[in-house]
């Protein structure tokens, strides 16, 4: 019998460092999204944050930076990262086990805003997207999750079968952006 081995979803692609530009995978422990019930979403943020210590993220939100968080996926939905989300708050919305389903990675330096610059069609200066801040954008040609984590480092999640994509665009971005400098 064939012996199988779990694999992230970019096993053998990070970490890569271009100039002063770091792109590495985040592996969160759980990825569970969370989509309240049509008229619920009041009680269904109480809820949440009784049981995960967070509320649900307003548009174009996440609850933190680090550990657990939730984040912003669309109107009426959110991601819920490291962090097991129990079964009763299925009363409140429709919860689905995603862990599997995403690749997350962190670019993280200074320039990670003009290596973005090149490949998504908002603006996500500092000045303008803040840390804890999220939008759900295209990336080069696909849909992602971009979360500003910090002054020079922004998380983005993508669908796992795009993972190789977007390691390759952020790439040639990255390289792009050092060759200026």
């Amino acid at each position: 019998m064939a012996e199988l081995i779990a694999k992230t979803p970019c096993d053998g692609l990070l970490p890569i460092t271009s100039g002063t530009v770091s792109l590495t995978e985040l592996t969160p422990s759980a990825i569970t999204s969370f989509m309240p019930y049509k008229g619920c979403e009041k009680t269904a943020s109480a809820a949440l944050k009784k049981a995960c210590d967070m509320p649900l993220p307003g548009p174009n939100e996440a609850t933190g930076t680090e550990g657990p968080r939730a984040i912003w996926s669309g109107r009426g939905q959110c991601f819920i990262l490291d962090t097991d989300v129990p079964d009763s708050l299925a009363t409140e919305g429709a919860i689905t086990d995603q862990t599997d389903a995403w690749a997350v990675m962190r670019l993280s330096g200074a320039g990670a805003e003009d290596v973005l610059a090149r490949l998504v069609p908002v603006d996500l200066r500092a000045n303008v997207f803040k840390p804890g801040q999220a939008i759900r954008t295209e990336l080069q040609h696909m849909m992602a999750s971009v979360t500003r984590s910090g002054p020079d480092s922004f998380d983005i999640m993508v669908m796992r079968s795009f993972a190789k994509t977007t390691v390759h665009d952020l790439s040639e971005a990255m390289k792009a952006v050092a060759a200026r400098g």
